[in-house]
């Protein structure tokens, strides 16, 4: 493939690359921007593969890398869950950030990668590759602590270090000042030491900032993390001179901390906080006792109790959440909307921006059930209709309709934005028992008077509401 033609192809995957991002901010064009993203990628690794810069004695262990990779990523798509979405989305961005290290170390002791260059471009290189492995390192450790924390495999605790802010500050100053050591060093044995420190540095930082997030931030985590694979990648190309993997690097950076920072609003955190690491502290710890905290029993009901309840409704609220995702219950629920509106219900689904631990989770699912995206809503567009509900039904969710957020200021989700579902005149919640969310905070709309809870799996009490509609 000749210079031009490989140029010509990495300007229409970018174009197609652009036009995915544009399709997946909407769900009713997310399918087309999945399949823009996938045919832009396509013509990007083979632009990459037959262009100038690989060799023929190259090719096969090209090849050999990529079949491993289809063969990891098929078997991946085919036994992952929609539950575990979340961790795998931070076990790829590891291997983001592992990527960008292992460039970086290749073209740092690759002595041709210099040939040619002048003094100014030896330092811009190196500035290149050092932040390229700074970067990468930080997105590869603090990938995996997260993948840790989603999988539970590591506590959703936050750690907090004694003096953490100050930890981080010795660590920037020492990258600092290893970077002006590594840039003057004379030979590769020089710069070796400079280098490793900074590596070693860098991937201690990206652990003790995902150590001190606690669990109910971690869908802000995927985010931020995203961003920062996207910036480790935008470095990787300019170690490389590879113009279309600048480019995407940065529109993934970009995106990423746009998004990074519309979940910060929508969860009433601060965007700066997050790249200190000292992002939700407070989460996971126990809600504190005060007058917030009603007294009094939890009122249960039956599946056939809520079948009537819908029926004797005119409008009714549907909120997902985990619980939903891990009981496989979305098409079930696709299905009591059908019957609802068959009879003249009108039925809405309310979505959180992070309900599910990651963002879109919840539109996802309903979008795989088929369930109609003009009765789908964000947290903002249906607040105001709660009042006016007869019922709402929360299925699977805790923290994201947790009044506390709202009436607690001691509550580590004080200020969170949620769904104000207790404002319904009946408010139906589906929980296996009376165990806290993910965040580790009691919820007071389990006790509240116009709350009924459903003990059960999610699925069977469905199953048994939508058996029971009919009557």
């Amino acid at each position: 493939m000749t210079s031009s033609l490989s140029t010509v192809s990495y300007i229409g995957a970018t174009i197609l690359f652009i036009l995915c991002l544009g399709g997946l901010s909407n769900p009713e064009t997310s399918r087309r921007g999945n399949l823009y993203g996938m045919i832009g990628m396509t013509i990007a690794v083979l632009a990459t593969v037959f262009g100038t810069q690989v060799t023929a004695a190259g090719l096969p262990w090209i090849a050999g890398a990529m079949a491993i990779g289809v063969v990891i990523g098929l078997y991946a798509a085919r036994i992952v869950k929609m539950t575990q979405m979340p961790e795998l989305v931070a076990l790829m961005h590891s291997l983001v950030g592992l990527a960008a290290m292992l460039v970086g170390y290749a073209n740092f002791i690759d002595p041709a990668v210099s040939v040619g260059m002048t003094p100014a471009e030896k330092s811009i290189h190196e500035i290149e590759m050092y932040l390229g492995v700074l970067i990468g390192a930080v997105t590869f450790s603090g990938s995996v602590i997260a993948f840790g924390k989603l999988s539970a495999r590591i506590s959703g605790k936050p750690m907090l270090l004694p003096a953490r802010h100050w930890i981080n500050l010795a660590g920037l100053l020492a990258v600092i000042y290893y970077g002006y050591v590594f840039i003057n060093a004379h030979s590769v044995a020089e710069a070796m030491t400079p280098m490793i420190v900074m590596t070693v540095v860098a991937l201690l930082f990206g652990v003790h900032m995902v150590m001190a997030i606690g669990g109910a931030d971690m869908p802000v985590v995927i985010s931020m993390l995203n961003s920062y694979s996207g910036w480790a990648a935008a470095a990787t190309g300019f170690m490389l001179n590879n113009d279309l993997l600048i480019v995407t690097g940065a529109l993934v950076g970009s995106s990423g901390a746009i998004l990074s920072y519309i979940m910060c609003a929508a969860m009433n955190r601060h965007f700066l906080s997050v790249i200190a690491g000292g992002f939700g502290t407070d989460s996971g710890a126990p809600a504190a006792a005060g007058a917030v905290q009603p007294a009094g029993e939890v009122n249960p009901i039956l599946a056939a109790e809520t079948a009537e309840l819908l029926r004797d409704a005119k409008n009714v609220i549907i909120v997902p959440g985990y619980g939903m995702a891990v009981a496989q219950a979305q098409h079930t629920v696709n299905e009591i909307t059908q019957a609802l509106r068959e009879k003249g219900i009108n039925v809405r689904f309310g979505i959180h921006p992070v309900a599910g631990r990651m963002p879109g989770h919840m539109n996802v699912l309903l979008a795989e059930a088929r369930v109609p995206y003009d009765i789908v809503f964000e947290m903002d567009e249906l607040n105001g209709d709660f009042p006016d509900t007869d019922v709402a039904m929360i299925i699977g969710a805790n923290d994201i309709v947790n009044p506390a957020a709202q009436d607690d200021p001691t509550s580590p989700i004080a200020g969170m934005p949620v769904l104000e579902v207790w404002k319904a005149k009946t408010v139906v919640v589906f929980k296996r028992t009376m165990a806290t969310g993910y965040a580790g905070v009691d919820n007071p709309l389990f006790y509240k008077e116009n709350t009924r809870m459903l003990f059960g799996d999610a699925k069977k009490m469905l199953d048994g509401i939508l058996q029971n509609l009919p009557a």
